[in-house]
């Protein structure tokens, strides 16, 4: 049973995999034996990326590349392939999102949204792809969203490229399927990370922040997630346990998507 969890000897590109999820599926990765490589958009992240690894005792890859940008990206997976090997498991992990009400937002802050979140993606496997062919298979995980499923006020971006990941992620699944080649997401919930610190900070008179309150209250498991809680769904969907499971969005969210809530 162990050695079907086994990633001893595959190698991975985590994008984005400098802090936060990102960090903490790469991580995960390597103790179940895989090398990795990550990517960070200025060598300054790269080395504050290459640092956390190093202290977790983790000897990663870290380079610059823009993964919206197509030629960047081909050339990250060859430098890649000629440095560690050809990639067994590709994470599209790297996003960001803009909390900007719809009729506030521009067209190109929409557009900025959804070229990392869901054409990187989209750029990133096309060009890892036909190496994972010629290697007989491999593993795709797409990182992504409860908001592949909900709308929430202020992220109608984020959710529409989120949404689109979900599709694109079922349509891998369908068409390099025949090649071995298993390509599911992860949607996690709330996660704390640095990113979503200022909304558990307490407020002035001790309670919690307001929205800190509402997640809890939404969340079955009455607590927000922690990057380790991704760690076994991810080597799980990495691993040749999973070799029959595509097309799949897992969701890591302590419950969120099967509650409708506590009654006023």
């Amino acid at each position: 049973m162990k050695n079907i969890f086994s990633l001893d000897g595959k190698v991975a590109l985590v994008t984005g995999g400098v802090y936060g999820i990102g960090f903490g599926i790469a991580s995960a990765l390597a103790q179940a034996g895989a090398k990795v490589a990550f990517n960070a958009t200025g060598q300054e992240s790269v080395n504050k990326g290459l640092a956390a690894y190093k202290a977790a005792g983790i000897d990663a890859k870290g380079y610059v590349c823009d993964v919206t940008n197509e030629d960047q990206v081909n050339a990250l997976v060859k430098q890649i392939e000629a440095e560690v090997g050809v990639i067994d498991i590709l994470v599209n992990n790297a996003g960001i999102i803009k909390r900007i009400p719809m009729v506030e937002m521009s067209a190109a802050e929409f557009r900025q949204v959804v070229d990392v979140d869901l054409n990187a993606p989209f750029i990133v496997a096309k060009a890892v792809i036909p190496a994972m062919i010629k290697k007989g298979g491999a593993k795709i995980i797409n990182i992504c969203s409860m908001m592949s499923e909900l709308g929430r006020e202020t992220v109608s971006a984020y959710a529409a490229a989120k949404g689109g990941l979900k599709m694109l992620t079922r349509n891998i699944a369908s068409e390099y399927g025949v090649y071995n080649i298993q390509c599911n997401g992860i949607g996690p919930g709330y996660i704390a990370t640095p990113q979503t610190a200022p909304l558990r900070e307490k407020q002035a008179d001790g309670s919690r922040n307001p929205f800190d309150a509402f997640i809890i209250s939404k969340t079955p498991a009455a607590r927000w997630g922690a990057p380790e809680d991704l760690a076994g769904p991810a080597v799980f969907l990495a691993s040749n346990a999973s070799d029959f499971v595509n097309g799949h969005i897992l969701y890591v969210d302590g419950g969120i998507l099967a509650y409708i809530g506590k009654q006023p």
